[in-house]
């Protein structure tokens, strides 16, 4: 074997197969190859064909990609839409040990003859539970990596508390609308003033089967077999849920924001190596080159949100009545039923001060000087980069954890307003017009910018996560018994 297969550490990551998932630990990834490590990262078969789609021919430099089935039934198609993510959850619990298995077996072969470095340590998402038993098998470290929002996590571990307190399953669906949901939760410790509405949304099941819960069980327990556990998300954030997981685990470590890291740190040849799903459409990026500093509200909904026509009517026209300059990201699949055409009333409504496009990098958006708000649905990625950014929020959320993050973005951190579910055109209208002149957008903007200027201390050399990711690095990924 050469010397550099011998002397390499060699990271094995596995994510969640759905895009903000694979964002997330994609950048973890870069990190980690930016310090010397071999990658080798793992998708779906399904979601691997669509990035090999979006991407230019050259994006495949830098890291070494690999595939596993994910036993679901061929989707209708072109095949460049967002799975369900039920069916996903239910397919990672009967069918991806094997294949994942064999998968680490193939890459202990190629380091015996002598092709890659020997695999030093596996990166988990902490929703893939299956992964800790491959890693026990093949005798290799491993890391959870939790993509979401610390609270989500400590929800997780105490799912079977709310089972046996009674306040889940709900007793019929009544009680996602007659006020039950606004009821504190107390016997989770950590969290202050948080209601179940606030939780992660496997709380509002009625069904006592319901196969979401028992997933997010079975990763749960999943959890303490871990080497250590790590966050995208700085201490500060989330002080007393972390103080409480502290508690609970001995190696636990915030070593985000990533996107934090990745601004600071030189990327050189790793510029081109993206983990888009959809094709970005870059032209935006020129188009906000022309409107001024903090004028632009950026619209975007993430990758598995979606609405009926009526509530994209309402943000159309609330949108346009703002007479706001908007960039809007309209993915393939965001409207149930298909596809959506708005009319060319609103197209010549808006045709001077908005532009709407398929998809687009995030990142470089947020920073751009020109935006001034993001009405987002709050997933944990587009959160933390708008934290990063210093931009505040309009908040839309969904599903998931989406929920949490709307309690945190506008009740702990005020960075951000909630819009209602039942969205109407006039309350879009009138908070996109306080988010971008209002007083208590202003407030809420320089809030963001002094959470931004601690994203930034803590990733910094000598910072909290600098140091930590350090550590991990050196305790878990490299060191071997």
């Amino acid at each position: 074997m050469g010397n550099l297969a011998e002397t390499k550490p060699h990271a094995v990551l596995v994510p969640f197969p759905s895009q903000g998932h694979i964002n997330a630990l994609f950048q973890l990834a870069k990190l980690l190859y930016l310090r010397g490590f071999h990658i080798t990262f793992v998708n779906t078969e399904y979601n691997h064909k669509r990035w090999l789609k979006s991407r230019d021919s050259n994006s495949l430099d830098g890291f070494n990609f690999e595939t596993i089935p994910d036993g679901l039934t061929p989707l209708e198609g072109n095949g460049d839409v967002t799975q369900d993510v039920v069916s996903l959850c239910q397919s990672i619990r009967k069918n991806f040990l094997h294949p994942f298995g064999e998968l680490l077996t193939k890459l202990h072969d190629s380091a015996v003859a002598g092709v890659t470095p020997p695999v030093t340590c596996l990166v988990s998402d902490c929703f893939m539970p299956f992964a800790i038993q491959a890693a026990e098998e093949h005798a290799l470290p491993t890391i959870i990596f939790n993509p979401c929002n610390a609270c989500t996590f400590l929800t997780s571990l105490h799912i079977r508390t709310l089972l046996e307190k009674g306040l889940i399953p709900l007793k019929d669906e009544s009680y996602l609308t007659n006020g039950y949901l606004d009821n504190k939760v107390d016997c989770i410790p950590g969290l202050k003033n948080f209601r179940l509405k606030d939780l992660l949304d496997v709380v509002r099941t009625t069904d006592p089967n319901d196969s979401q819960v028992e997933f997010v069980i079975e990763a749960a327990d999943t959890f303490h077999r871990a080497s250590a556990i790590v966050f995208n998300t700085y201490n500060e954030l989330e002080s007393d849920v972390m103080n409480e997981l502290y508690s609970m685990f001995p190696s636990l470590y915030t070593i985000g924001p990533l996107s934090s890291f990745l601004n600071q740190t030189p990327q050189n040849n790793l510029e081109s190596l993206g983990s888009n799903l959809w094709k970005e459409d870059t032209k935006c990026l020129k188009w906000l080159e022309s409107r001024e500093p903090r004028s632009v509200v950026y619209v975007n909904f993430g990758s598995i949100t979606v609405m009926n026509p009526d509530q994209l009517l309402e943000f159309a026209w609330g949108l346009a009545n703002s007479m706001k300059p908007f960039l809007w990201i309209i993915r393939p699949d965001l409207v149930i039923g298909g596809s959506f055409i708005l009319s060319s009333m609103f197209e010549n409504e808006i045709s001077d001060r908005g532009l709407i496009a398929s998809w687009c990098p995030q990142e470089k958006v947020l920073n751009h000087p020109s935006i001034g708000g993001f009405l987002t649905h709050c997933g944990w990625n587009s959160t933390i980069e708008s934290i990063c950014a210093g931009v505040p929020m309009l908040c839309w959320p969904f599903f998931a954890d989406q929920p949490t993050n709307s309690r945190y973005i506008c009740n702990e951190w005020e960075i951000g307003m909630e819009i209602d579910t039942n969205v109407k055109r006039e309350e879009v209208e009138k908070l996109i017009n306080e988010l971008m002149v209002g007083e208590k957008g202003k407030k809420m903007r320089q809030k963001a910018i002094e959470l931004k200027k601690k994203a930034e201390e803590n990733t910094s050399p000598g910072g909290c996560s600098y140091m930590n990711l350090d550590k991990v690095i050196k305790d878990v990924f490299i060191k071997r018994v």
